[in-house]
């Protein structure tokens, strides 16, 4: 996968956001959303939504992501949810790669912050190796299945960002 695009969603992709979000490949690893708070996030200025496409493929979607605290004055943001189809494509990384540019870039945030369920190893050793650190576990906050997940929070400074921009990482 070269790259991704991102384009502002739109409500008339909202029935596909919240298909994909209850996808049972998706399900295990997020927290799904009712339609309405989805329309929120498209809404509300301190929100981003977003969907993902390929740069190569034109109008195909691949998935979506949500910033929020986008008018934070402590200019921390939250990469919120993160859901995309197909998996092992490289996917994952070229839309984490956009997602810190247009984070430390284009909305000059210090800090750049997400939390990622314990069962999702694959995706908390993607953003360990894009350079986000393990701040803390929320231990059992989230229920899963008929049990509970903890949450491990990440993040990454504008510092830290500027290191790996000037090593040529990103």
């Amino acid at each position: 996968m070269n790259g991704v695009r991102l384009r502002p969603t739109m409500l008339s992709d909202l029935d596909w956001v919240v298909s994909v979000e209850t996808d049972p490949a998706n399900l295990p690893f997020i927290t799904p959303w009712e339609r309405t708070q989805h329309e929120g996030a498209i809404r509300f200025p301190d929100s981003r939504h977003f969907i993902v496409e390929a740069q190569a493929q034109g109008d195909e979607r691949l998935g979506f992501v949500i910033f929020q605290g986008c008018r934070n004055p402590n200019r921390s943001v939250e990469l919120k949810r993160i859901v995309l189809q197909p998996k092992g494509q490289g996917l994952g990384r070229a839309c984490v790669r956009r997602l810190k540019q247009m984070a430390f870039r284009d909305l000059k945030v210090h800090r750049f912050w997400l939390d990622v369920k314990s069962l999702n190893q694959r995706a908390q050793a993607l953003y360990a190796s894009e350079g986000f650190v393990e701040e803390g576990r929320l231990r059992e906050s989230v229920r899963a299945g008929d049990g509970y997940d903890s949450l491990i929070v990440m993040s990454m400074l504008d510092r830290e960002y500027d290191a790996r921009v000037a090593l040529g990482l990103e």
